[in-house]
């Protein structure tokens, strides 16, 4: 490994062995990045296969080459890896956990309201029809009470026509019509509404994961730049070549005096600003974390209520009506003599109807056309979940993935390595004669 390292990392292939290893080095390199990249825009960004295909083998071909002809680009690249620890690595994610969130939780949401809805439409409109059907029950009611008011035994005292006429059962149609449409508009609206905002989450997450992986390469780009350019950026650490040194000049103890403000590349010790930074990273994750649960929540929360729903509407049983009329005619003969002479009035009967109707009011109907409430994914929590536990590793990873850089960049330009170690030796022997 040391040896394949030490091709890779070489400014020129020293003949034609080293070089057909740097050329399989680079083409195992750009195989699996360039299936990564595909596996990415396909199912993170979702790109047609078509253009995914085609932009996989793209970059593929332009990064075998660019490996394999530059140098500093090779340095580059090989930061990329341990950059996706920092911060950058982690927008990434952020990133790749609010297209599944768009794309799996949203539309499971949606999907919940629209039972919901068409629960409450199938009651309603069982509902109206019912009661539709409650008038047709009063016109025969009042088509017998009218026949019973006209059978009275002298025409003297026959009454006008009792019937009454009812016209709503002719606008039942129209009723069922505009129902209907009601909740076409209200299931195309849904639809819009859910295609605007996966069509729009969509666009502005392809747009935030290019712009951050051009700033993860550009990131790269910056740290080499500085590093070559700057002998006192991220020089801070006690390499072997800095005991080397010191040991050669008889000055280790300029080592043991400094200790608590140089640290080793390869040790676990953090500094205190580290440490800061690390607490304060995670407290931001946190905060992404706590949103990403809220829409969990609603994803659980809008099935649970969808289930409920269609299970309570089910179970909806018929609710009895009863309607009892009772009608007596009497007539009174001469009531004020009785009333001379002390005798109670009396009456005759003329006519007496008693009688019960039976309905039923129905809320629910097997006809009715309800999707079933949609369960949330495991599936897309076990991933969100997983995405988060790197996203959090990665915070307590990212003061070693930075060193990590910086010993990449050392064995690419040991040179340049040899001239910062001297310069930070200097500096350690002015501080002590100080």
């Amino acid at each position: 490994m040391a040896d394949l390292w030490w091709i890779y990392s070489k400014p020129v292939p020293a003949d034609g062995r080293e070089l057909w290893t740097l050329f399989l080095q680079c083409s195992c390199v750009t195989a699996v990045i360039g299936g990564l990249f595909y596996n990415w825009m396909f199912a993170s960004l979702e790109y047609s296969w078509q253009l995914s295909v085609a932009m996989a083998v793209s970059f593929s071909l332009l990064l075998l080459l660019t490996l394999l002809l530059v140098h500093p680009a090779r340095c580059v690249f090989s930061m990329i890896m341990p950059t996706l620890g920092t911060k950058q690595g982690r927008k990434l994610l952020f990133s790749t956990c609010i297209m599944i969130a768009v794309v799996n939780i949203t539309p499971n949401i949606i999907s919940n309201i629209k039972t919901i809805l068409q629960v409450i439409e199938c009651i309603c409109k069982n509902s109206s029809d019912s009661l539709l059907n409650s008038t047709a029950l009063l016109e025969k009611v009042s088509w017998e009470f009218g026949d019973a008011t006209q059978e009275t035994i002298h025409s003297i005292y026959k009454p006008m026509n009792g019937h009454f006429r009812f016209s709503l059962l002719q606008n039942s149609s129209l009723i069922y019509q505009k129902m209907h449409l009601v909740g076409e508009k209200i299931s195309r609206e849904f639809l819009s509404v859910e295609v605007l905002v996966k069509d729009s989450v969509r666009v502005a997450n392809r747009l935030a994961a290019g712009f951050f992986m051009l700033y993860l390469c550009f990131e790269s780009t910056w740290y080499l730049k500085n590093y070559l350019t700057n002998l006192r950026f991220d020089n801070f650490y006690i390499t072997k070549k800095l005991e080397h040194l010191a040991m050669d000049r008889k000055a280790a103890h300029l080592l043991v005096g400094s200790c608590k403000k140089l640290i080793r590349p390869t040790g676990l010790k953090l500094s205190w600003e580290e440490v800061v930074l690390c607490l304060v990273q995670a407290m931001l994750v946190t905060v992404a974390l706590m949103l990403m649960l809220v829409v969990v929540a609603m994803d659980h929360f809008a099935f649970s209520v969808a289930d409920t729903v269609v299970t309570k509407a089910a179970q909806f049983s018929a609710v009895p009506v009863t309607l009892s009329i009772k009608y007596k005619v009497e007539i009174g003969i001469v009531p004020f003599i009785f009333k001379v002479f002390g005798h109670p009035s009396k009456e005759l009967l003329f006519g007496d109807f008693n009688r019960t109707y039976h309905h039923h009011l129905i809320f629910s109907s097997a006809h009715c056309r309800i999707s079933p409430p949609t369960p949330p994914n495991p599936s897309v929590l076990l991933v969100v979940g997983l995405l988060f536990c790197i996203l959090y590793a990665t915070v307590f990873l990212e003061t070693y993935a930075r060193r990590l850089c910086r010993g990449i960049a050392a064995s690419f330009f040991q040179s340049w390595e040899e001239e910062r170690v001297l310069y930070l030796y200097r500096k350690l022997s002015r501080r002590h004669r100080k």
